[in-house]
């Protein structure tokens, strides 16, 4: 007597690899995607092959996103310590050796050139949320002041390099698994209260701070004349201020509705400097007004909250600290880079989500995601 046994098909067999996907995660992910590529057609046009690039780079995010997904948050937790160390190891070898372009150390050869501070944007959250992980149940004081020394370690080597936008990413980042942590709010208050009184301070006493010859000593010379371009753009309207300047011109003309898709004259007749990458939102905005900040940052804040939750309902210590921080990433990233933009923050290079070309930021992105989506996963498959 023979059995006969029926072969499952192909979507009975592929189907576990998508359960448990967050299916509001990537709706908002599509969203800001679907705006990225529209932004991007328009603006990068004539920029040769920016738009291809621009997809193939969503692609290539996507499919990491995909990837990361299937690693369960435990098997997560085993790179961590593994992936700090490579980083800050390269960090200091690029301080010893690196390749310097434009004046920056941040770049090394090991047989391609890479820029290892990128590789902190993911590690450090992971190393801190191993660490607290490590210390859960009996927390003292001094597990915060290795988790600070952790943080600093990588941070001022960024810094030093110069690259003050990497830097902030590192510390959001960073920060944010403290925090998450514990952290208790008497430290946290003074040091926000010391850097209300600098920026007050700074504000009040331009005119001196920003005056030819006068050195901060606490931050490079092209960093202090980025803070005061800032606070008065206009003392060089076609040199230093130039960026700020349009940026602005460009939002404040998009009006309310703006001007319309492939319609805008600041974008299009080039007054926008790096409108494909730093300051996209400006192009953005032109065209599509306050209309459509207001539902891309409805999209941005949808997608925050959605990670938040995810960070809320995970199993583990560990998952919950590095989901928040990893939310928190893209938080840092969008409000810097709309703030650099608007005139509200100094320019320090920081490009927005999903919008801005870059197939470096890509692909951190895409391994943020896969994380938060891993999480989440991890939660469903232990609830079902």
């Amino acid at each position: 007597m023979s059995a006969v046994f029926n072969q499952p098909s192909l979507a009975r067999r592929i189907a576990p690899v998508f359960q448990g996907f967050d299916g509001f995660l990537a709706f908002a992910v599509f969203l800001l995607a679907c705006a990225g590529l529209l932004t991007m057609y328009s603006s990068g046009f004539d920029h040769g092959s920016r738009f291809m690039d621009h997809g193939r780079n969503m692609l290539l995010a996507g499919f990491i996103m995909f990837v990361v997904a299937q690693v369960p948050p435990q098997r997560l937790m085993t790179f961590a310590v593994p992936l700090y160390t490579v980083g800050v190891a390269l960090l200091v070898a690029v301080a010893i050796f690196g390749i310097t372009k434009k004046g920056a150390k941040r770049w090394i050869n090991v047989g391609m050139v890479i820029q290892p501070s990128e590789i902190l944007k993911i590690a450090m959250p992971l190393m801190l949320a191993w660490w607290f992980q490590r210390r859960e149940g009996q927390l003292r004081p001094l597990d915060f002041a290795v988790a600070t020394v952790l943080l600093a370690v990588p941070v001022g080597l960024i810094m030093k390099q110069p690259d003050l936008g990497t830097s902030l990413l590192v510390l959001a980042a960073g920060l944010s698994v403290i925090f998450f942590a514990g952290l208790s709010w008497k430290l946290i208050v003074p040091p926000v209260l010391v850097a209300a009184v600098a920026i007050t301070l700074i504000v009040g006493f331009e005119s001196q701070l920003c005056a030819d010859g006068v050195d901060w000593r606490v931050l490079h010379e092209y960093q202090r004349q980025r803070v005061c371009t800032l606070l008065d753009p206009t003392k060089d309207p076609l040199g230093k201020g130039f960026h700020i300047i349009q940026g602005m011109i460009a939002i404040g003309s998009g009006g309310i509705g703006g001007k319309g898709f492939m319609q805008g004259t600041q974008t299009h007749l080039e007054f926008i400097p790096e409108r494909t990458t730093d300051f996209i939102f400006a192009a953005y905005s032109e065209e599509f007004g306050l209309a459509g900040n207001l539902a891309l940052i409805g999209a941005f804040i949808f997608l925050i909250f959605r990670g938040l939750a995810i960070a809320l309902d995970a199993p583990t210590l560990f998952s919950r600290l590095l989901a928040g921080a990893v939310t928190m990433i893209f938080f840092t990233y969008a409000f810097v880079n709309m703030g650099m933009v608007s005139g509200i923050l100094p320019v320090v290079g920081v490009p927005l989500p999903f919008i801005s070309y870059g197939g470096t930021a890509m692909v951190t992105l895409g391994l943020a995601l896969g994380i938060l989506m891993s999480i989440s996963r991890a939660r469903k498959l232990t609830q079902n």
